[in-house]
């Protein structure tokens, strides 16, 4: 029979996963509102912040609560720290995604500056990444965590890839820079979600392992290093 605490756990992990929903959801109709020309698809992802703002308020309260009234120690005591800090990671990947959408209204409104290949492929990446660390985070899989942040080095290459092609086209002719410089802020929209996925993914580490990895530190919690 589980306690009262391991109730409130289940409910905090409840929460937390909505919200993940949702963001999920909000990345999927920007960057399909892009590739689609279809700003109907943009407006979801703006209509759908103010919950997504809400239920990091939610999460937050119910964190301060637990910590305040039931004193958690080890991996409770992890578990309730990282969601406060995934939770940011969360709202601020829902604040990305209401960016990309708002660039993508402006663009469809104006002739496709070029085809969209590789900002579907970079968001791709991307959403693979949101979606496997919010796997690894309910199984407790630190393994599949690893994985999501040797990825973010393939978007911060496809990133870069990107904004050199669009630095071309706005070279060679200055019509062109405002889209283009669009489609830039889309793709560091992008890059950001993927950093805030990889940040998610050390939490679970940390959670999971009681290892810091952040800034290559491979140091645990009782402070041995990780050989």
């Amino acid at each position: 029979m589980k306690t009262h605490f391991q109730e409130e756990l289940e409910e905090l992990k409840k929460q937390l996963l909505t919200m993940a929903t949702l963001v999920q959801e909000a990345i999927s109709f920007a960057v399909q509102s892009l590739v689609k020309r279809d700003s109907e698809l943009a407006q979801k992802t703006l209509a759908g912040e103010s919950r997504i703002n809400a239920l990091e308020m939610s999460v937050e309260d119910m964190c301060l609560k637990l910590l305040a009234l039931r004193q958690p120690m080890a991996v409770d005591l992890r578990f309730i720290t990282s969601a406060m800090k995934i939770v940011t990671d969360l709202e601020r990947m829902g604040d990305q995604a209401v960016n990309i959408a708002e660039r993508a209204i402006s663009l469809n409104e104006e002739p496709q500056l070029k085809p969209y290949l590789d900002i579907p492929r970079m968001a791709e990446v991307v959403q693979s990444m949101v979606k496997d660390v919010l796997d690894a985070f309910v199984n407790r899989n630190s393994k599949l965590a690893r994985s999501v942040c040797e990825r973010d080095d393939t978007v911060d290459g496809l990133n870069d890839q990107v904004f050199r092609e669009l630095l071309t086209y706005m070279i060679s002719d200055p019509k062109t820079i405002t889209r283009a410089v669009h489609l830039m802020i889309v793709c560091r929209c992008l890059e950001r979600i993927a950093d805030h996925a990889t940040n998610i993914a050390e939490d679970v580490i940390f959670v999971v392992d009681a290892l810091v990895i952040k800034h290559h530190a491979y140091e645990s919690v009782e402070g041995k290093k990780d050989k």
